[in-house]
């Protein structure tokens, strides 16, 4: 498998985002808002928590805890990608200037 980059990971987002919201529109009527995707991300990042105690012997999941905690990581980061496009940020800028940010104040 080959490394993915953030602009290869939005690009690739979207595209299912946009069926994503085909689906809501089939079923609801319209599209979900960006507070309803922050939401829905919340919620996965959440299972991470539980999924992560899992891993670690802490909470008794059961044998699918691995692929389910490979699911829902990628999951948050597509979420994370979503949301700061609907929200009007780019995810290679917020990721570098978090970074950058990051690297200097631990000198």
């Amino acid at each position: 498998m080959e490394d993915l980059d953030l602009k290869e990971i939005k690009q690739r987002s979207l595209k299912i985002r946009e069926r994503y919201h085909q689906l809501e529109q089939q079923h609801q009527g319209s599209n979900w808002t960006v507070e309803e995707d922050a939401l829905a991300f919340l919620t996965d990042a959440g299972l991470v928590g539980r999924l992560t105690m899992s891993q670690q012997g802490r909470w008794p999941k059961g044998e699918q805890t691995i692929p389910e905690l490979e699911h829902k990581l990628g999951e948050c980061v597509w979420w994370l990608t979503i949301l700061a496009d609907r929200m009007g940020l780019d995810i290679n800028e917020a990721t570098e200037k978090f970074l950058t940010k990051t690297e200097k104040l631990l000198e």
